[in-house]
């Protein structure tokens, strides 16, 4: 089991309102999601780098549509 830290922080509370709903509606515990938006936010600002599924789409697409590219840049 991994150990948990209480904290305490203020939020809007149209905000607050709709993630308890959500989580109401996915059958979750409130944490588990405010736990998700936190790795979801660090993994964003992680370099500042895209996520690599999409980079992966973006290099696929390349692949895919080289030719098309090169005749767009004429």
């Amino acid at each position: 089991m991994t150990a948990r830290e209480k904290f305490a922080t203020q939020a809007d509370p149209e905000l607050l309102a709709q993630m308890r709903a959500l989580a109401k509606t996915e059958g979750r515990q409130f944490q588990s999601l405010v736990e998700d938006a936190f790795r979801t936010y660090l993994a964003g600002k992680q370099g500042e780098r895209p996520r690599e599924n999409v980079m992966a789409h973006f290099r696929d697409s390349v692949r895919r549509n080289a030719e098309l590219y090169k005749r767009l840049a004429k």
